[in-house]
């Protein structure tokens, strides 16, 4: 029983650990976008085509940043969580 427990307890960390990164990672993209809102607006006013600017661009890459962490962490909790879970309860 006690290896089963250990066991639990260090699938509950990995997925911690994960969680953090992936958090640290949104944190780091969000916050450095933020940074540059407020420090370099030129920078962010860069024209790139007609009716798209730097910021536009990269405002909407936060976006998709964050749905993609979302992605990889729902398909990592799929494929291993979910599974060495479920092999620990039988």
């Amino acid at each position: 029983m006690d290896d089963s427990h250990d066991q639990v307890r260090a699938l509950a960390r990995t997925r911690w650990t994960i969680a953090i990164l992936l958090t640290a990672v949104m944190v780091a993209v969000y916050f450095g976008f933020i940074a540059l809102i407020a420090f370099n607006k030129p920078l962010l006013a860069t024209q790139l085509a007609p009716g798209l600017t730097l910021g536009i661009l990269l405002g909407v890459l936060v976006i998709v940043v964050s749905w993609l962490l979302t992605w990889i962490y729902v398909r990592w909790a799929n494929t291993h969580y979910d599974a060495r879970l479920e092999a620990l309860r039988r």
